[in-house]
């Protein structure tokens, strides 16, 4: 390559998004200090623009006008130019997107804001074309306009972005109403439940029509309401959604039948076609749900597709030192010699590839009949492409074939005269010769960012498919990975998480000059993490962390007065507004989910105050719970949560006992959403001995491993017989 003409500020950071813009002809300056002061000194506009490594617009946004050196020119001249990582600083993009949000009716990324030197917002937009067409404003006149108006009309701006900041202030609050208490759960599951269900897609999965995302809060939810109604005809109806959802994504070109894994959504209602880049919080997230999908259901299919993804992450997103990479992109070069990329080049095939891929005549198929043509039959291949010109906008994708399993292994292997056993080895033996090939294909950009949060996703997904497929080796990968955590992402000094941190040259791992405080969604994430990792390990060390953690959470960011917990701290000056997220969507959102870790910690201290705080968090969601609970699947679950109190299921018991490890195997392999599990060893100085003094009474029967069912610290008669504890599970 040669050597880049323009290098600016962000060549010092160590975000792979902001590197991406270190050589664009734009005078870009990291979120800080710096640039803050910069303009305020020279009384100038700040642009701010917020996206993130695997976006694709945001891409087209760089190349068409922060790589145009006049445009570039216009923006260094007249603003205090300011690039973000969303993921790195997700507080700074949310203020800014409540106001493009409130102040144009959409939003997205790339995020275009223009601040005030006091970082007021004033104008605000997505993407923009370069220049004018006929029903869009393009960005150059934008930035003329602005720095036109800023000379002219300063004091009007000023005014007007201090009305707009108190208007967002008020709009964004999220507060307890006076005394309220939790609203009753019964009734949010059920308009919850409702809401799911009249917007079912009944033929393809899913819950609307197109683009369609995976959303695991929906099916979480799903399974909860299930297993609360077994018996009721919504209960069945509730358990059909989810799986029948999970079966059609698994099938479809949402997932990558070659290199596994899940993409990040279907641009249609069949999940065929869809946008490529790869999120590790699907990957985590998708994990977990389609191993509880496993556990109720007892289908080896949903096994196969967890297996599937934690394939994919610990082959491609892992780093050496234990931690979860962000993302991988969607677009990449088709081929080693292309000068451009396109989206989904690594992953698309032509017709004739596959064919020349897979010449060998099938024996006992009808005469002629290749190893291609079964291939072909099965994933949906044509000849001249399978994706309609309506989704592919850009004719990125003309000629090429996603592939997507169009009919079942029965039907494929009945049309060329097959056994099932046969088919399942002629398709594997496909999957593998074309996953040799597309190895040969330059690979799409990866974002090789380590972010708190999102690694406790992944602990989970990996932890929670553990203990419910009896695969060892996922837990010790979840504990490598929560050690990583530990070393890396951790102030033991201080007891805070960090944010971030990132690969560096020789694969070391490195943090920022300044390093990133970890956000609410850092520390819920990963207490949920440790929780499970427990469950899944039963190593009491992490479930010391998970209640210190938790500890630290309630200290940076409860707000005693409205109650629920602030996105973020106190005492960042920088940030306008302090918020709280209302929305479940493609991540849950930090105190739907903090709701259950209350009610876990608190089984696992005894601390009953975290009982109170998990029903004040109810108390100040209770409108929106009430209203449109579909918003809060996940909150809406933790009601019933809150509601039916959780059982803690003890096993008294020598952790390397066989007798111990068969309770141990029951309990894992049943769903029960509102169990806690713990095994008191009989030592009494141990963390959890010290925690809990009622475990001191329970003993073990007979000398076996014995299990109790204790709610609110009160427990059942004493069970040695696995089957009985499976029947005590499901009642």
């Amino acid at each position: 390559p040669s050597v880049p003409r323009h290098t600016n500020r962000l060549i010092n950071e160590k975000s792979p998004y902001l590197l991406q813009h270190a050589h664009n002809p734009v005078d870009w300056y990291p979120w800080g200090q710096e640039a803050f002061d910069k303009a305020k000194k020279e009384n100038k506009v700040i642009f701010l623009s917020v996206g993130y490594s695997t976006c694709h617009w945001c891409h087209v946004m760089e190349e068409e006008s922060f790589k145009n050196k006049e445009i570039g020119e216009i923006m260094s001249k007249n603003f205090v130019c300011i690039k973000v990582d969303r993921e790195e600083r997700p507080d700074v993009d949310k203020v800014y997107m409540t106001f493009v949000q409130a102040t144009s009716g959409g939003g997205g990324w790339p995020m275009s804001v223009w601040l005030t030197p006091d970082l007021k917002p004033f104008v605000g937009g997505t993407y923009f074309p370069p220049e004018d067409g006929v029903h869009r404003i393009g960005f150059r006149t934008v930035l003329l306009r602005i720095a036109e108006q800023w000379k002219e009309n300063k004091d009007a701006l000023l005014e007007n972005s201090q009305k707009i900041l108190e208007a967002l202030l008020h709009r964004s609050e999220i507060r307890v109403q006076g005394q309220e208490s939790p609203p009753p759960s019964k009734e949010v599951m059920a308009t919850c439940f409702q809401q799911l269900s009249s917007s079912y897609d009944a033929d393809y999965g899913g819950f609307s029509e197109s683009p369609k995302f995976p959303t695991p809060v929906n099916l979480n939810f799903l399974f909860t309401y299930w297993a609360l109604h077994r018996t009721t005809p919504e209960g069945a109806r509730a358990l059909q959604m989810a799986l029948h959802t999970l079966k059609m994504m698994a099938h479809g070109g949402i997932h990558d039948h070659i290199g596994q894994g899940f993409h990040r959504y279907s641009t249609d209602q069949h999940w065929h076609v869809p946008h490529f880049e790869k999120m590790l919080y699907d990957q985590g997230q998708l994990a977990a749900t389609y191993s509880r999908a496993f556990q109720i259901s007892g289908d080896e299919f949903f096994a196969d597709v967890a297996k599937d993804i934690l394939l994919y992450v610990s082959r491609d997103l892992s780093d050496q030192s234990g931690g979860f990479y962000s993302a991988e992109d969607a677009d990449s070069y088709p081929t080693t010699s292309s000068g451009e990329k396109r989206e989904g080049a690594f992953c698309v095939w032509a017709a004739e590839e596959i064919r020349a891929l897979l010449p060998d005549l099938v024996e006992g198929a009808a005469e002629g009949t290749t190893l291609g043509d079964v291939f072909m039959h099965h994933y949906g291949v044509k000849e001249t492409g399978n994706v309609s010109p309506m989704k592919d906008p850009h004719q990125e994708l003309k000629g090429k074939n996603v592939l997507i399993v169009r009919c079942s292994p029965e039907l494929t292997a009945a049309r060329f005269g097959l056994e099932l056993g046969r088919l399942g080895v002629l398709l594997q033996e496909g999957r593998q010769r074309l996953s040799t090939a597309r190895a040969q294909r330059p690979r799409p950009h990866l974002d090789t960012k380590m972010l708190a949060a999102w690694n406790g996703l992944m602990i989970s997904g990996f932890a929670q498919a553990g203990a419910a497929l009896a695969e060892p080796e996922y837990v010790s990968r979840a504990a490598q990975a929560a050690a990583f955590l530990q070393k890396h992402l951790f102030d033991p000094t201080s007891g805070r998480l960090l944010r971030s941190c990132y690969r560096g040259k020789d694969n070391t791992v490195e943090q920022s000059a300044v390093p990133i405080q970890g956000f609410l969604e850092d520390y819920v994430f990963v207490i949920q993490a440790l929780f499970d990792l427990y469950e899944a390990s039963l190593e009491q060390g992490w479930l010391e962390w998970a209640l210190q953690l938790q500890h630290t959470q309630d200290k940076l960011f409860w707000d005693p007065k409205g109650f629920a917990y602030f996105s973020s701290e106190a005492d960042d000056p920088s940030l306008l507004l302090r918020l709280k997220d209302d929305h479940d969507g493609a991540e849950p959102t930090a105190n739907s989910v903090t709701v259950t870790n209350l009610l876990r910690a608190a089984c696992y201290s005894g601390h009953t105050e975290w009982v109170a705080k998990a029903g004040q968090i109810l108390a100040a969601y209770s409108e929106r719970l009430q209203k449109i609970p579909i918003a809060l699947p996940e909150m809406a679950r933790a009601t019933a949560v809150f509601h039916h109190t959780l059982t803690q299921v003890v096993i008294c018991g020598d952790p390397q006992g066989e007798d111990t490890k068969e309770m141990l195997r029951c309990v894992h392999s049943v769903f029960s959403p509102n169990k806690v599990l713990m095994l008191a060893d009989g030592d009494s100085a141990g963390f959890l001995h010290r925690q809990l003094p009622f475990l001191a009474s329970l003993e073990r029967k007979d000398g076996k491993a014995t299990a109790y069912l204790c709610s609110n610290f009160t427990c059942s008669l004493p069970v040695t017989s696995p089957q009985e504890l499976r029947g005590m599970l499901c009642p």
